[in-house]
């Protein structure tokens, strides 16, 4: 249990960030799933209008700290490389 202020004060700024990035998080996660649908159903306009925002938001939350940048440039990759074979 936080005793000290300084501890407390952590402890409320760890729950507010876990909420922040579990929301970010399912953000990405539910972006990426669109651009899959999209893929998947092979509308290639779609999905490169998808793609576009999603490698926005991967780049934004690696940034962040969110996401290691390397992940998200491997991301990134393999589903350009998905919509390319479509």
């Amino acid at each position: 249990m936080a005793n000290t202020a300084q501890s407390r004060k952590r402890a409320r700024q760890n729950e507010t960030r876990r909420t922040r990035n579990a929301g970010q998080r399912s953000m990405m996660r539910t972006q990426i799933k669109h651009v899959r649908a999209a893929i998947t159903a092979g509308d290639k306009d779609k999905a490169n209008a998808e793609f576009k925002t999603t490698a926005s938001l991967l780049d934004k939350l690696a940034g962040r700290g969110l996401i290691p940048r390397n992940t998200a440039a491997r991301w990134k990759s393999r589903i350009n490389a998905a919509i390319v074979a479509i």
